[in-house]
Parts: structure tokens; C-alpha cells; sequence
């Protein structure tokens, strides 16, 4: 049975206050500029099509939805098509993340919560403990809570129905889930960088429900230094919006694009200081590598993880760096790119 469409987010003890309010005119735009259906979500051709199908099937035989999992960098739809598959269902959803869920007990509490078909969306699913997995096998396979009662030698395991949902977990680290937990997700897809031509449709499309004048070649220069990622094209308007009032103008074409972009220190790959900072400390200071990560986390100032799950893969895909056995190495590309020989001395 169809139920209003609704969202919560669950948030874990601790979480700074600073990070809950950052940025908060940002997030706002963004929620605004999602896509709320299939037909409007742009890319992911082959991704989207399968979901669309299993999402009319499941609602033509009155089931709940497969649980899926969305792998992938960051910024390229798997929370928009989370929210896309409730709506798509007309079922509410649930939003928490891996680090939020600390114990056993916060899984089980959310979980018993859920009405029947609605949606579970669990983001850098990865992130969840061994012991918080363990609650949450029984209940994607059997639809069933495992509660420990008592302690000591007298507990036992009182097994408690909860009505039948669906698991929608996002990652940026695919490798770190454990097997039996990946295995239990009957649909996985994997999200791709998006290609110009995609990019130019979002920035258009975002750009007309903001109000901004963007014309074509405006919208072609902000694709083409989105690195693939439609969260970064649309932050990207944002910021050339601003100039553009600034400015007053009332059109983004591409000599104000080109404009903002070299004042936001955006290069024509879409590199911003820290992927540039990235490169140089390679060739620079690692002699072109190998390094290892931690190493070049340190010399950059940056956290192993972001630079693997946030700048890493755009790097690797558009052949900047290669990874070894031994680490990163830069790659010839990335020397032409910053100007640069073997060596190290500018050209």
C-alpha cells in the first residue's frame, strides 16, 4: 500500500555542531536541485534502467524492493537515487549513516521502526561495526531481529519479527565491506564519472531551477571542470552565480565562466590546489613515486581517506597517477599537465 513519501535522519552521539550546521545554505541548494524521479535523473544509463525495472516489478507484484547497494566516489547520485527508489515506491525513508549507528541496539531500534516496504538507506555502509553487522543479517534475509536477553551464561536470543523493508546502502569504498554483507544485497551498482555532454544537462537544468541565465558554452566550460561529478558542477554554479551578481550580469556565458573559474583557482581539468598539491608532491617531493598513501597524506596535509575516496579516483580514472604495488606514481600526463619533465624542472 502506497504511504506519503517522508525522510529522517538519524544522527549518532557526539557529532560535532560545527559539522551539523556547515555549509547549510549549500546543503539546502542541493536538496533543491536533486533529481525526485528515474525519468529526471540524468546519467547512469545502464544503472538507472535495470533499478527502473526492478522498481515497476516489485511494484506490480506488491513486494518489498530488493536491498541494493550503491558503490562509488563521492557526488554522483547514490543518496538522489536512495531518495529516488522511496519515492518511486511511495514508501517513506529512513536516512542514517555507518558511523552514526555505534551499537547494536541503535540498528535494532531504527530497524523496528520501519513500516512495512519502506526504505533503509544506511550511507558509507562500509563504515559499520562487525557488531552492528551481525544485527542487521538476520533482518535483511529473514526479516528478523536476534535480541539478546539477559547476560552471563543465562542469555539467550529472543528472535523478533519486524515487517518486511528494503536496505539501500551507499559506499565509496566497496573493498571494505565484508563478503557476508556484501552478499546479501540482491542488486549492486556501481556509479560512474558522468560525461560532459551529462554534465552540461544537470548545469543547465540546475541552473533554470535556481533562476540563473546560463547559456550553452557557460554551461559546457563548468561541465568540462566538474571532474565528472555532478555535486561539484552544481557547486560550481553556485559560486558563478555569485560572481555573476557581483557583477551584474545576467547571463553566465563562457568568458564570465572562465572568469570565475580563474578566480576559484578551477584549472581547465577541473583541478583545484589540493589535486594540484597532490601531483607536485608526487613528482616533487617522492621523486615521481612510488608513495604510499599516509606518506602523501602527510606531505599534503590530508587525510588518507579523503585523498583514496575523494581525490584519488578521478585521478587514477583520467590517467594522472597509477597505483602500484609500492603506491602512487604521477604519470606522464601529469607532468605535461603541470608543465613539468621527468625531472622536475619546468619546461
Amino acid at each position: 500500500m502506497a504511504k506519503r513519501v517522508a525522510a529522517s535522519v538519524e544522527s549518532g552521539n557526539g557529532a560535532p555542531a560545527a559539522a551539523a550546521i556547515q555549509h547549510e545554505e549549500d546543503r539546502t541548494l542541493d536538496l533543491s536541485l536533486r533529481p525526485r524521479t528515474l525519468d529526471e535523473f540524468v546519467g547512469q544509463q545502464r544503472p538507472r534502467q535495470i533499478l527502473g525495472m526492478s522498481i515497476e516489478a516489485a511494484r506490480k507484484r506488491g513486494e518489498v524492493l530488493d536491498h541494493v547497494l550503491f558503490s562509488g566516489p563521492p557526488g554522483l547520485g547514490k543518496t538522489s537515487l536512495a531518495h529516488i527508489i522511496a519515492r518511486e515506491l511511495g514508501v517513506s525513508i529512513r536516512v542514517t549513516a555507518g558511523p552514526a549507528i555505534e551499537r547494536a541496539g541503535d540498528l535494532a531500534a531504527i530497524v523496528a521502526n520501519l513500516e512495512e516496504g519502506d526504505v533503509l538507506f544506511i550511507d558509507e555502509i562500509h563504515r559499520l561495526s562487525r557488531v552492528v553487522e551481525e544485527i542487521l543479517y538476520p533482518a535483511m534475509e529473514d526479516f528478523r531481529l536476534n535480541i539478546v536477553v539477559g547476560k552471563g551464561p543465562g542469555a539467550h536470543l529472543m528472535p523478533l519479527a519486524v515487517k518486511p523493508f528494503t536496505l539501500v546502502g551507499a559506499t565509496t569504498r566497496a573493498g571494505l565491506l565484508s563478503a557476508p554483507l556484501r552478499d546479501r544485497f540482491g542488486q549492486h551498482y556501481h556509479l560512474d564519472f558522468y560525461a560532459r555532454g551529462e554534465l552540461t544537462e544537470i548545469v543547465v537544468r540546475s541552473a533554470r531551477l535556481l533562476g540563473v541565465g546560463i547559456d550553452e558554452p557557460g554551461a559546457g566550460e563548468l561541465a568540462a571542470r566538474s571532474r565528472g561529478t555532478p555535486r561539484i558542477v552544481n557547486r560550481l554554479l553556485r559560486r558563478v552565480r555569485d560572481f555573476a551578481e557581483v557583477h551584474d550580469a545576467r547571463l553566465i556565458d563562457r568568458p564570465l565562466a572562465l572568469q570565475a573559474l580563474e578566480l576559484l583557482d578551477i584549472d581547465t581539468c577541473g583541478f583545484d590546489r589540493m589535486d594540484r598539491g597532490i601531483l607536485n608532491a608526487i613528482i616533487e617531493m617522492f621523486d615521481g613515486g612510488p608513495v604510499g598513501v599516509e606518506s602523501l597524506a602527510a606531505a599534503v596535509g590530508e587525510e588518507p581517506d579523503t585523498i583514496e575516496e575523494v581525490y584519488e579516483p578521478y585521478l587514477l580514472q583520467e590517467g594522472f597517477i597509477a597505483r602500484t604495488a609500492r603506491g602512487r606514481v604521477a604519470t606522464q600526463r601529469a607532468y605535461t599537465h603541470l608543465g613539468r619533465t621527468r625531472r622536475g624542472t619546468l619546461l
